[in-house]
C-alpha cells in the first residue's frame, strides 16, 4: 500500500485574540495520497483555508497549534515534521517547494507593479539553482502548458492586463513551475464564469495525470467537487464531519450537514423547485456549541436532540472507509 504524501493527524489550531483563544480547527485528521485529489468543502468560516495554510505554515503569528497536532510530509525516503519547522530556510520545502498554493483571487496575489514573468523568475531562482535565462524558459513553457496564448509576449505583461481566467491560469503556471508534489487550490474557480471554470478544472485534472501530483481542492461548491475530486472531506466550524469517496458522499451523504449542502444546490431537472439553504448561520468560533457543533442548525436530530447538545459524536466507519461524525449515523449502525 502506498504511503500518503501528507498526513494530518489531530490538528487543532487556535488563535490568540483579545477575547482569548479562538478555536479555528478542531482535531482534524486526513491523508492525501500521491496523485490524489482531495476535496475540502464547507461554508465560509468552516476552517478550510486555515487548515490548508497549516500545511505550509502560513497562518498568522498569533496561531497556536495543539501539542498533539501532527503534519507529516513524505518526500521519497524522508519524513518532514511540518509543524517543527521554524527557520525560513527550512520552511522553503513547504512554501513553494514540495507544496504550492493557488488562491481564489489571483489579482490579490500577484504584485501589480511587477510583471508576471519577473515574479515567476524570482520564485524559481529562490527554489532552485536555475539561472535567470533558464528560469525564463521554464516560466514561458509553463504559461504555454496552461493554455495562455502568445506566452512569450504575455510573460512581460502585468496582472491587470490579463483577463480573470488568464490570471488564474498564470497563477496555476506559477504554482506548478517549481514542480510541487502537492498543490493547494483555495477556491480556484469561484471568481470565474462557468466556461472558464470548466476549463480550469479540466486543466488541473490533466496536470495531475501529467505530473502525478496531489491536489487539496478547497471549495464550498459540491457540484465542482463532483467533477474534480477522488475523495471528499466535509468541514463545519473547524471539525471534519464526513469523509469518503466522491460517490459515497454525493450519492449517500451520511451527515445532515452534507445533505443540507447537497439540497441547497439548484436542480436543473426541476427549475420550479425552491432553493433550500441550510437553516440558520454558522456559529461564531468565539461561541462554539457544546456536543455536536452542528446541532444548532440540525433539523434531523429528533429524539437524539439532547444527546446532540451534550455529547461529541465519534467517527463511525463502514467497510468502505466512509467516515461520519454523527449520533444519527451511530444509531443506524447499532440498529
Amino acid at each position: 500500500m502506498t504511503s500518503p504524501l501528507i498526513s494530518v493527524k489531530d490538528l487543532t489550531l487556535r488563535f490568540k485574540t483579545d477575547e482569548g483563544l479562538v478555536t479555528a480547527v478542531n482535531n482534524v485528521s486526513f491523508d492525501i495520497a500521491p496523485g490524489e485529489i482531495l476535496g475540502l468543502v464547507g461554508e465560509s468560516g468552516s476552517g478550510k483555508s486555515v487548515t490548508a495554510k497549516a500545511l505550509m505554515m502560513l497562518n498568522a503569528e498569533n496561531s497556536v497549534y495543539d501539542d498533539a497536532s501532527r503534519i507529516t510530509l513524505r518526500l521519497d525516503d524522508e519524513e518532514i515534521d511540518v509543524l517543527s519547522l521554524r527557520r525560513p530556510k527550512d520552511m522553503m520545502v513547504v512554501r513553494g517547494g514540495a507544496i504550492s498554493m493557488i488562491f481564489q483571487e489571483p489579482m490579490a496575489s500577484f504584485a501589480p507593479a511587477i510583471s508576471i514573468g519577473d515574479q515567476m523568475i524570482e520564485q524559481l531562482m529562490i527554489h532552485s539553482d536555475m539561472t535567470k535565462v533558464q528560469a525564463k524558459e521554464v516560466s514561458i513553457e509553463m504559461l504555454t502548458r496552461v493554455g495562455i496564448p502568445e506566452p512569450a509576449q504575455r510573460f512581460s505583461q502585468y496582472a491587470f492586463e490579463f483577463s480573470g481566467g488568464m490570471r488564474q491560469r498564470a497563477m496555476i503556471a506559477m504554482a506548478l513551475s517549481t514542480k510541487p508534489r502537492l498543490l493547494i487550490a483555495d477556491e480556484p474557480t469561484t471568481a470565474l464564469d462557468v466556461t472558464i471554470q470548466a476549463q480550469v478544472i479540466e486543466l488541473m485534472k490533466d496536470l495531475v495525470d501529467e505530473f502525478h501530483m496531489s491536489i487539496l481542492f478547497i471549495t464550498h461548491d459540491l457540484g465542482v467537487i463532483a467533477q474534480t475530486a477522488d475523495r471528499v472531506a466535509v468541514m463545519y466550524l473547524g471539525n471534519l464531519v464526513e469523509t469518503g469517496t466522491v460517490r459515497q458522499v454525493i450519492n449517500s451523504p451520511a451527515h445532515p450537514y452534507t445533505r443540507g449542502l447537497l439540497n441547497s444546490l439548484p436542480k436543473l431537472d426541476d427549475l420550479e423547485a425552491p432553493l433550500t439553504p441550510v437553516p440558520g448561520d454558522i456559529p461564531s468560533p468565539l461561541d462554539r456549541p457544546g456536543g455536536c457543533v452542528f446541532h444548532t442548525r440540525c433539523q434531523e436530530s429528533g429524539n437524539l436532540a439532547e444527546k446532540c447538545k451534550t455529547q461529541i459524536p465519534q467517527y463511525s466507519t463502514d467497510s468502505a472507509n466512509h467516515h461520519v461524525a454523527c449520533h444519527l449515523a451511530t444509531e443506524v449502525d447499532q440498529a
